[in-house]
């Protein structure tokens, strides 16, 4: 394991280097715009999007399955079905295992990257929402909205190695690879510091003047933390200290945060139909470069490692139904059969 984790961080200090050498996009200006709609069809909502970038296929979480969707081909290549209520994948590299979380049967299914078959359904917390993988110790991390706590699971096995109870609710996480993970609180608008060998919190910072935060990324060569708040702020923060270094303005409804380390850009997707990106010019200085504008619902995103073009799915709406004492705030009615995937980026249409 030490040699493994040594050759991961000889690995990480390479690349490092190579970003601080060359930084295209710290010389040119930014022009994410529209390069391809792909109608999906279906029924339902969705959640996160991930990219295995080793296997080039991008996994959304739509209803109650997973498209697999090829970034090389453009195209829907296989579903993984039984994923109710999905919410997102965690892509295990090492191990050539995927874990999709399932909201609405507590529990996570195991399935080979590979072959894209299912191996095992394990059981986890309640309500099960984000989940990540964490490099450095091999371990899959399940945000469990309700039950307020995580579960970690061994990504070799899929067998639970322990929970960590939290002191809010869980939204999003990031790992550092490198003994850390971080998950935000949206109900405490806090983020908590997790030691992912001893699966023990280690800190916990408020996001203020971030308030409800949801989407989260981080560079991990700099330590920065990048967290997308519901009052339309986008906080960076030292991840060692927990200082607030700047904050951004970003549009309604963010849900996602992307970061690119090759191109130093940071990307906060937004319900309202709005991607603000930040570039990241060195760890103490960020600068707004472009707001793309989207399409209404298109509140997560996924970026393509190889191309940088990023990813995000929306479809049409109805009608928002009368709020009641059950549903207070009704969110409207999707349209069937407008479940779209749309791919953006700098290069030709």
């Amino acid at each position: 394991m030490i040699s493994l984790r040594r050759s991961f961080l000889s690995l990480l200090s390479v690349g490092l280097a190579f970003q601080l050498c060359s930084s295209p996009a710290t010389a040119q200006n930014v022009n994410y715009h529209l390069l391809k709609k792909v109608s999906l069809g279906g029924e339902g909502g969705w959640d996160y999007l991930s990219v295995d970038a080793t296997h080039r296929n991008l996994f959304i979480a739509h209803s109650d399955e997973v498209l697999v969707y090829s970034l090389d081909h453009d195209s829907v290549v296989a579903h993984i079905h039984n994923t109710e209520g999905v919410h997102g994948v965690a892509i295990g590299e090492r191990e050539e295992r995927g874990f999709i979380s399932c909201g609405r049967s507590n529990s996570v299914l195991m399935f080979n990257t590979v072959t894209l078959d299912t191996l095992r359904r394990i059981p986890v917390g309640e309500r099960p929402d984000a989940i990540i993988y964490d490099y450095g110790t091999q371990h899959v991390f399940v945000m469990n909205a309700k039950s307020e706590d995580i579960t970690v699971l061994d990504a070799k096995t899929g067998d639970k190695i322990g929970t960590i109870k939290l002191p809010g609710r869980p939204e999003f996480a990031s790992s550092d690879q490198r003994g850390h993970v971080y998950v935000n609180l949206e109900d405490r608008s806090e983020i908590a510091k997790i030691n992912s060998e001893r699966d023990s919190i280690e800190m916990v910072r408020l996001t203020d003047p971030g308030k409800e935060p949801s989407g989260l990324a981080m560079d991990r060569g700099t330590d920065r933390l990048f967290i997308g708040c519901g009052n339309e702020k986008l906080v960076i923060m030292n991840a060692e200290n927990g200082k607030v270094l700047r904050t951004f303005k970003i549009g309604k409804g963010v849900d996602a945060v992307a970061f690119d380390p090759f191109t130093n850009l940071i990307f906060s997707s937004c319900g309202d139909g709005t991607v603000t990106i930040v570039r990241e010019a060195s760890p103490n200085n960020f600068e707004f470069v472009q707001t793309l504008e989207t399409q209404r619902g298109a509140r997560t995103i996924a970026l393509d490692p190889t191309t940088h073009d990023i990813y995000l799915v929306t479809a049409e709406f109805g009608e928002t139904p009368k709020a009641t004492a059950e549903k207070p705030h009704p969110r409207p009615e999707i349209i069937p059969g407008s479940f779209v995937l749309l791919k953006y980026g700098e290069g030709k249409k």
